[in-house]
């Protein structure tokens, strides 16, 4: 890296993590473990300030080279966890990753264990921020099986709201996709996510969910991308649901690990 060029400074961590090279909170245990150097010389504190270009960062003795940005989808199964371990020993989503030397990724946003459907991930903190933050990041939408079929008020009332233990949940939009004699498909989108969001909206009208399935974010559709496989998104993709400056290479080929 060219100690000409100069960058803003931002925190040893945060630089760390923005490089691609792993989370905020890894870089974190790596500095204060004392595994990383800047400029030769070992510090300790995750928020010292450095150059977050022109910055020599080295890591256990070598100094990394930044990240190919990696922006992918997986049709994630369900009984994954989303988090890279688990204390209990679950199964994670990492699982559909095995053996394809991806370097760190992590989950661009959520999908609770119960749950299934799009799931992003990638190494670009950034454009990850921009994808998950309320304010600004694309709609969300789910089918969700339901175990009874809602009338026109209740798919209304869904979409006014309910406070449920102290936050004001609604759906942006719901509506009926199809039903049988005891339950129905509903569509419903979300302008932000919160903890198990629909789960809770849901339950405050007693209806209870069956199957939740994340189809869609933003204009990325799931599509018939297999479940427990994926694939890396193409340029078009990236920039329509959150931008990036990055060089993109073609898209890879579709590989699975877990069904």
């Amino acid at each position: 890296m060219s100690r000409s060029v100069r960058g803003p400074r931002h925190g040893l961590a945060r630089v760390l993590s923005k490089r691609g090279l792993c989370s905020r909170s890894e870089a974190e245990r790596l500095v204060r473990a004392g595994r990383v150097r800047l400029e030769g010389r070992v510090v300790r504190d995750p928020e010292h300030p450095v150059d977050a270009v022109a910055a020599r960062i080295a890591i256990d003795g070598a100094e990394p080279v930044a990240a190919l940005p990696r922006y992918l989808m997986l049709n994630k199964p369900r009984g994954l966890v989303t988090t890279a371990r688990d204390e209990r020993g679950r199964d994670t989503v990492y699982r559909c990753f095995d053996g394809a030397e991806l370097g760190w990724i992590a989950p661009v946003g959520r999908l609770d264990k119960a749950s299934e459907g799009l799931l992003l991930f990638s190494n670009d903190p950034q454009w990850a921020a921009r994808i998950t933050d309320p304010a600004t990041g694309p709609v969300k939408t789910y089918h969700v099986q339901v175990d009874r079929i809602p009338d026109a008020a209740i798919l209304a009332a869904l979409q006014r709201g309910a406070d449920v233990d102290g936050e004001h949940l609604r759906a942006e939009s719901a509506h009926l996709l199809r039903s049988g004699e005891k339950n129905a498909w509903l569509e419903i989108s979300l302008d932000e996510g919160r903890n198990r969001h629909i789960r809770r909206l849901l339950a405050a009208f007693d209806i209870g969910v069956l199957r939740l399935v994340r189809v869609a974010i933003g204009p990325l559709a799931l599509g018939e991308l297999p479940k427990g496989q994926w694939r890396e998104l193409r340029a078009e993709e990236i920039a329509a649901l959150g931008g990036s400056c990055a060089v993109r290479r073609s898209a890879r080929p579709v590989r699975g690990r877990c069904g």
